[in-house]
């Protein structure tokens, strides 16, 4: 008689670690989280905050996506720390928001790549402290995809969920991991380097461009491009922290049975939140 296949049980604890990602990569969005802090009903909020960048923002971000994929590349690594820091980088985020709101719009394709650098590093701690190998190319580009996955609502790219966003990522991530593996190194600027490149920017681009926006309100900006920053960088430290508790997750359990718990953890949540409203 052949023996049926037994399913992981997974551990309390580790219910309880998904559950916490669910909730923190299926948060508000960041224009969200600024309508809350200007005080405004999130409807007029939101409608002073673009959903899509104009073509020069589109190119500030996407040289600063290109040149966290060339960090990525060539120099993530190091020994992973005990405790990632959270203060360290927003306060350095915030110092540069700060020095940025001087100048405006100006400032921003010097700011953003400083900041977006500052972004990967911290990302990069919090994925070691999940386990991570940076050593290995898929780790590296893991950090670079939580750039994706900070904003997924409807509209022209769909409300797609954490792990539909990362099916698109996946195969783009697979390609350029090959042609690193293949090549030992690879050049930033190559076809299939862009190709992810373009594909992060574009979902990167919603945040960048509310941030942008909310920089530019009155009551933001009284209280400063510093608050902006900090909050950013904390919503992408939030994501990532997420997004690496389920890889740790899908190493032990496999990723099938993490996939479907998280669907319906985030499902029962999103009919929480229905309810309520």
């Amino acid at each position: 008689m052949n023996a049926v296949p037994s399913v992981p049980l997974v551990s309390a604890r580790d219910l309880a670690s998904l559950r916490r990602a669910a909730g923190l990569l299926e948060q508000p969005t960041f224009a969200v989280k600024v309508a809350d802090l200007i005080g405004r009903p999130p409807i007029h909020a939101l409608a002073m905050l673009p959903g899509v960048a104009d073509r020069q923002l589109a190119r500030v971000i996407e040289a600063a996506i290109l040149k966290c994929l060339s960090i990525a590349i060539g120099s993530l690594d190091g020994t992973p720390p005990n405790l990632p820091s959270r203060w360290v980088p927003r306060v350095t985020t915030g110092l540069a928001g700060g020095l940025g709101g001087v100048f405006g719009a100006l400032a921003l394709p010097i700011e953003l790549p400083f900041t977006t650098t500052l972004m990967l590093q911290s990302i990069a701690d919090i994925a070691r402290h999940y386990g991570e190998d940076l050593a290995r190319p898929e780790a590296r580009l893991a950090c670079l995809e939580v750039f994706a996955l900070g904003d997924r609502r409807s509209g022209k790219r769909g409300d797609m969920g954490y792990y539909a966003t990362r099916s698109v990522l996946a195969k783009l991530t697979a390609e350029l991991t090959a042609y690193i593996i293949q090549r030992r190194t690879v050049d930033a600027t190559s076809p299939v380097a862009l190709r992810l490149v373009n594909e992060i920017a574009g979902r990167f681009g919603i945040a960048v461009s509310e941030r942008a926006a909310a920089s530019a309100l009155p009551i933001i900006g009284a209280v400063g491009g510093a608050t902006v920053n900090v909050m950013f960088m904390g919503h992408f430290q939030q994501i990532a922290e997420g997004h690496f508790t389920i890889r740790r997750l899908e190493r032990r359990y496999g990723r099938e049975l993490v996939e479907n718990l998280y669907r319906s953890m985030a499902a029962r949540a999103k009919s929480a939140r229905k309810s309520l409203v």
